[in-house]
């Protein structure tokens, strides 16, 4: 089973609102899924973004891929230096 970290596209026509879940690969981009993580409001301004730290850091531990856009978002949430800090110790 390839499981990834993406986008749920949620909120009303024109006004998205994006959760940040684990899911497996097969499954739907708005279907079932195993944990959400967090959150991403492109809309209001400054773009909001909340990531819960250590359940990112766990899923990518194990073995889950980040599709591109989340990637980004990770990069720019300090995730993925966090993550690379624990593979070290």
């Amino acid at each position: 089973m390839a499981v990834k970290i993406r986008l749920k596209r949620m909120g009303a026509k024109k006004k998205p609102f994006y959760r940040i879940v684990v899911a497996d690969s097969r499954s739907p981009r708005d279907g079932r899924f195993i944990e959400e993580i967090g959150f991403y409001n492109p809309v209001v301004e400054p773009k909001e973004i909340k990531i819960d730290d250590e359940k990112a850091i766990k899923w990518l531990g194990n073995g889950a891929k980040p599709t591109d856009t989340v990637n980004d978002l990770f990069k720019k949430n300090g995730v993925l230096e966090k993550f690379e800090e624990a593979k070290k110790a």
